[in-house]
């Protein structure tokens, strides 16, 4: 088992280039189903979770061929020979459930194991099946599988969400876009992964407007060619180096990455004390005075990121005063906090608000990551803490960053990857 070394005290300085957003590459490599046609995709990050994706897909019969000097991949979906993600992959990843509706809308019947992933709550997919029921499409739980049939094909239709949900809004835009006639997704998620992934499908020939805003309106078509599409920044991963920067009180570039993507949580840093700077393409957060509490509270796109809430209180354990976080999306994303707390934090829950308060000495310790922001949160606290910090698995790490331990030496963090002993 792996795990990381990390010895605090070091301020970050310099700049790290960010990798392709894991959450809008995983939809995109499955929207390659839906064409017959040869697709590339490019600035492809690499994790766990994109292996994954390949594995699900060749699972299917298409045949994927990873250019890893490229970062690009290339899928060539001509030989769909199965509607079935099997459980054995489906199990590690949750957004394998994104097969649904590019296989119901190509081949009119998908078999989906019910996802995994990480331990942060129930996420059903209810919501996912909702649109598609309204599409046509019929589905039964059969013995832990997801199967959905359309056996008259997908027909356009309005599609309202009871909740924003990413998920949902990606299903139901990849099962519309060969759907018969106009379909329109009401209260439709409106995070920058959306539109990337509303870009791509615009590559391959699909009709869609409105993407960005809570409402998508899609026109489907008969058929779609190949996709030429990059994958847009990972805006979490930006965040993470920046709030790792202001906590080692140093100064972080990220390059690569436009601030229209990190609005929220620029507004916070910038709240909380941090200088921000940007340009084109780029972010700088510089520390230059003390760190003050902030409250924030988790919502949909525009607001606060969920999968930013660890990072911040990690940040938050080194501000002045107390500050409070409201989880609103997840019920059980607060399982970081014990781990913060054996590094000296001082952190106090009631239901879905956690108060922090702060600034503490933090001391190196041993810990243990129990999902994939949770684990983000520890290295941003062990880069702060006197001492070694031990992270063990960190398994649930390399399914979001690309090569964190070498982006955070390149911005001189003492931190080393290790077999454990």
């Amino acid at each position: 088992m792996e795990i990381l070394k990390i010895v605090g005290g070091t301020k970050l300085k310099g700049e790290v280039s960010i990798s392709g957003a894991k959450n809008a590459a995983l939809p995109i490599l499955f929207a390659s189903i839906l064409s017959e046609e040869p697709s590339i995709i490019k600035n492809i990050p690499l994790l766990a979770d994109i292996n994954t994706t390949l594995k699900v897909l060749d699972a299917l019969g298409l045949k994927t061929f990873f250019k890893l000097e490229d970062h690009a991949i290339e899928i060539d979906g001509s030989e769909l020979a199965s509607i079935e993600a099997p459980y054995e992959l489906v199990r590690t990843m949750r957004a394998s459930v994104l097969v649904l509706g590019p296989l119901l809308a190509r081949q009119g019947e998908a078999k989906v194991s019910l996802p995994g992933g990480c331990a942060i709550g129930a996420r059903p997919v209810d919501f996912h099946l909702s649109a598609l029921e309204k599409m046509g499409a019929e589905f039964k739980i059969e013995s832990g599988y997801i199967h959905g049939v359309a056996k008259n094909g997908l027909k356009g239709a309005v599609m309202p969400l009871p909740f924003p949900s990413v998920g949902a809004t990606e299903n139901a835009l990849m099962a519309a876009v060969l759907a018969e006639g106009v379909s329109e997704i009401q209260n439709a998620a409106c995070e920058p992964e959306i539109v990337d992934l509303a870009n791509a499908l615009r590559s391959m020939g699909a009709d869609i407007s409105g993407e960005g805003s809570p409402t998508i309106r899609i026109t489907g078509v008969k058929k779609l060619k190949g996709m030429r599409h990059s994958v847009a920044p990972d805006r979490v991963e930006a965040a993470t180096f920046l709030c790792a920067g202001l906590i080692t009180q140093g100064c972080v570039t990220v390059q690569g990455i436009n601030e229209s993507y990190l609005s929220s949580a620029l507004d916070v840093l910038k709240e909380m004390g941090g200088k921000i700077s940007s340009t084109e393409n780029s972010v700088t957060a510089e520390y230059l005075t003390p760190l003050h509490s902030v409250n924030i509270e988790t919502s949909p796109f525009p607001g606060f990121p969920t999968d930013m809430q660890a990072q911040f209180m990690a940040l938050m354990t080194q501000a002045n005063g107390s500050s409070q976080i409201k989880e609103t999306i997840f019920e059980n994303r607060f399982m970081h906090v014990p781990e913060l707390i054996r590094l000296g934090a001082r952190i106090k829950i009631h239901g879905n608000e956690a108060m922090v308060e702060g600034p503490l000495p933090l001391s190196g310790a041993i810990v243990m990551a129990t999902d994939l922001r949770a684990s983000a949160s520890l290295i941003i606290a062990g880069l702060a803490a006197k001492g070694e910090t031990v992270i063990r698995r960190i398994y649930h790490l390399d399914r979001g960053y690309e090569q964190i331990e070498k982006k955070l030496q390149g911005l001189g963090a003492q931190i080393s990857r290790e077999l454990e002993k």
